[in-house]
């Protein structure tokens, strides 16, 4: 069938919307019509080579040599349209959200109870469907990438059972769009992945949906005082409102102004990295404010090619600090995404407020101008 889709074709293009081609699903796999899809910062990192790994590995994983043409959008949810054979867990007319780590629940990890690292999730940026290595996305006579084994920028999406997490019909759909990634993988980060425990200082770098996110799960944790940190001062500000304890522009800023007082000389008991982009040099000033025996967590997505990390390693190690990386909060997404919409239809998580605008699928390529004009938090789009 006919799908339009925003599709990026090359390193550094515009994201544009085209007609697509997709195929009826097969043994495993669902069709979804879209709701909503949230824009998130990690499809930019397509668009800007950040994740896309060497030639010769995609050709590994993927037959294909590049990433591109792909379909973006790996946060989202709809309404199951069909599905195919062999497919128990899912039903015509039944409500999901997608999930970026799909979860097989029959590997060592999922056995294990950490299903956010599942062995399917080895193929998950790029390559043919994890249903049976068969390709059912095409562009122009080519087989066609999606985001995440997902590509949720699209009015239907054909994805493996496993990528989904079946939510009640009078949940909302637009709130479950942006718990089924960032704000979901933010929250784990400071409540699992972090560990915060009552009375804890935590400090948030990075303050735009995953950031958001962090900032909630630290007070639902228990945190006594929140630092969110952003050049962005809008972004601060937001932050503040979600109930962030302080802000500042910088570590610096922080480390100086802030936490000698609030701490003591202490320093954070957790410290969250949630920018955009994770560059090296971030880590120790990240745990440059970590007190001695607290931890560093790392939830932003780095460019594929960043080998070198900052960090002063006499004082890592003599201050017994920890250095964790997160995937998805380190929480099973099929637990995870219902426990936050709970929260959300109680009034104890913030979402609503954090959606700048609403876009079209027309309008993508605005609403990632409009993040780097710092106009944006979090865009969504509405199919």
């Amino acid at each position: 069938m006919d799908v339009r889709a925003s599709v990026i074709t090359g390193l550094m293009e515009p994201w544009r919307t085209e007609t697509i081609q997709i195929d009826d699903p097969k043994t495993g796999e669902v069709r979804v019509k879209m709701a909503f899809s949230g824009m998130c910062h990690s499809d930019e990192h397509l668009r800007t080579g950040d994740i896309s790994a060497d030639p010769m590995v995609l050709e590994i994983l993927s037959g294909k040599p590049s990433m591109f043409p792909i379909v973006g959008g790996h946060e989202g949810s709809g309404v199951v349209e069909a599905v195919g054979p062999g497919v128990t867990g899912f039903k015509e007319g039944d409500h999901v959200a997608v999930s970026f780590v799909p979860s097989c629940g029959k590997c060592p990890s999922c056995a294990d109870g950490k299903q956010y690292i599942c062995d399917m999730g080895a193929t998950t940026l790029a390559g043919p469907m994890i249903s049976d290595g068969t390709w059912r996305h095409h562009f122009n006579d080519e087989n066609l990438n999606r985001m995440a084994q997902l590509g949720t920028f699209a009015e239907y999406i054909v994805v493996n059972e496993a990528s989904l997490v079946k939510i009640e019909p009078w949940q909302d759909l637009r709130a479950a769009a942006l718990i089924s990634c960032g704000l979901s993988t933010g929250f784990g980060s400071a409540a699992t992945r972090g560990n915060v425990r009552p009375g804890d200082v935590v400090a948030v770098i990075g303050c735009g949906g995953v950031g958001s996110g962090a900032i909630q799960g630290a007070l639902h944790a228990g945190a006594r005082a929140v630092v969110a940190i952003d050049i962005e001062p809008s972004k601060v500000e937001r932050a503040l409102k979600l109930g962030a304890t302080h802000g500042a522009a910088s570590t610096l800023d922080a480390a100086f102004t802030i936490l000698p007082e609030l701490t003591w000389g202490k320093n954070c008991d957790v410290v969250i990295i949630t920018v955009d982009v994770l560059k090296g040099e971030l880590i120790e000033q990240a745990r440059s404010i970590t007190a001695k025996g607290g931890t560093v967590v790392a939830t932003a997505i780095a460019p594929f090619s960043q080998k070198t990390v900052e960090l002063d390693l006499f004082m890592f190690s003599m201050f017994n600090q920890q250095l964790l990386g997160t995937t998805f909060g380190s929480v099973a997404p099929r637990i995870q995404i219902p426990r936050l919409l709970r929260l959300y239809h109680e009034g104890k998580l913030v979402v609503d407020d954090l959606i700048t605008k609403e876009y079209t699928l027309d309008q993508v390529q605005q609403g990632y101008d409009d993040v780097y004009n710092g106009h944006n938090v979090r865009g969504v789009i509405r199919f």
